[in-house]
């Protein structure tokens, strides 16, 4: 049974999506939850990353930090899985053994994702709600049902411009960066990959997605902060510019940066470590990623 090279590419990127996930959810529960804290009457108590932490686990245990794992698993595997063969497909449609300029990565990146946003969205829907503590969903499954039968389709695609305002230009921008860093690096500059130890190639890998995925989180986080906004409370936000008007007038320019930390954290790890074991699978099945 011979697979064929984009299911190759799905396969890769399901499982490194499934090792990214599981590692950093706590990260994405906070981010979540700090971006809805409502501001205190008197201003007094903000509460930072690291208190919300011990908060969660003192109130929710240990476990309370993966609280909507399941759905981010119903999202991500599927998600990076189709997020990875696009780019692969695409690839090999346009770009015939060459590697793309900064403005062709901007588009491959942006096109796949927007592509993998869209099926996965009203996962998504379910895991923003999962997190934020206020829903008392049972199962994912259970969750799609609710939605759809309260809220229509509409309920089930909430939040789709913030998406993939925020997704888009995150996928990229990081791949432009990505891209344009490790051809600074030795291995993009040697013409035969052998030069380079083996050894070395998934550090080189994962310090090229750190510094492309801290660069991409700062640009797209205010979108993340009205996805976040219109997803939990669809009702009061009809329109992403509504949203953007409300958070202003509730926070200031600081709310369209709150769970910031957390996100460009757990956005570049995950992005940085997806990259690096889809890159080393990729490798090992024989095929240029």
């Amino acid at each position: 049974f011979q697979m064929h090279p984009v299911l190759k590419a799905f396969v890769c990127g399901s499982i490194s999506g499934t090792c990214s996930t599981l590692l950093f959810q706590p990260l994405d529960l906070l981010k979540t939850r700090l971006q809805t804290l409502q501001p205190a009457a008197n201003g007094s108590s903000r509460a930072g990353m690291v208190t919300l932490l011990f908060r969660v686990v003192r109130t929710e245990s240990l476990l309370g930090l993966w609280k909507g794992v399941s759905p981010s698993f119903a999202r991500c595997i599927p998600g990076v899985g189709i997020y990875f063969s696009t780019l692969y497909m695409m690839k090999q449609k346009f770009l015939v053994d060459r590697s793309p300029t900064a403005l062709e990565s901007v588009f491959l990146g942006a096109t796949a994702r927007a592509v993998s946003g869209i099926c996965m969205l009203p996962v998504t829907v379910v895991k923003t709600r999962y997190e934020s503590g206020r829903f008392g969903y049972g199962s994912v499954y259970g969750a799609l049902k609710n939605i759809y039968q309260t809220e229509g389709a509409r309920g089930m695609f909430s939040g789709l411009t913030a998406t993939l305002l925020r997704d888009a230009p995150f996928s990229g921008i990081y791949l432009m960066f990505y891209t344009q860093t490790k051809k600074l690096t030795p291995q993009g500059k040697a013409e035969h990959w052998s030069q380079l130890d083996p050894v070395l190639m998934p550090f080189l890998n994962f310090g090229c997605g750190i510094f492309a995925g801290i660069l991409a989180s700062l640009a797209t986080q205010p979108a993340d902060v009205v996805k976040t906004h219109m997803q939990l409370s669809p009702q009061k936000y009809r329109r992403t510019s509504q949203a953007f008007a409300f958070i202003y007038k509730d926070f200031g320019l600081v709310g369209f940066f709150r769970g910031g930390v957390p996100r460009a954290l757990r956005r570049t790890l995950m992005a940085a470590m997806a990259w690096t074991v889809y890159e080393q699978m990729m490798e090992k099945m024989g095929l240029k990623s």
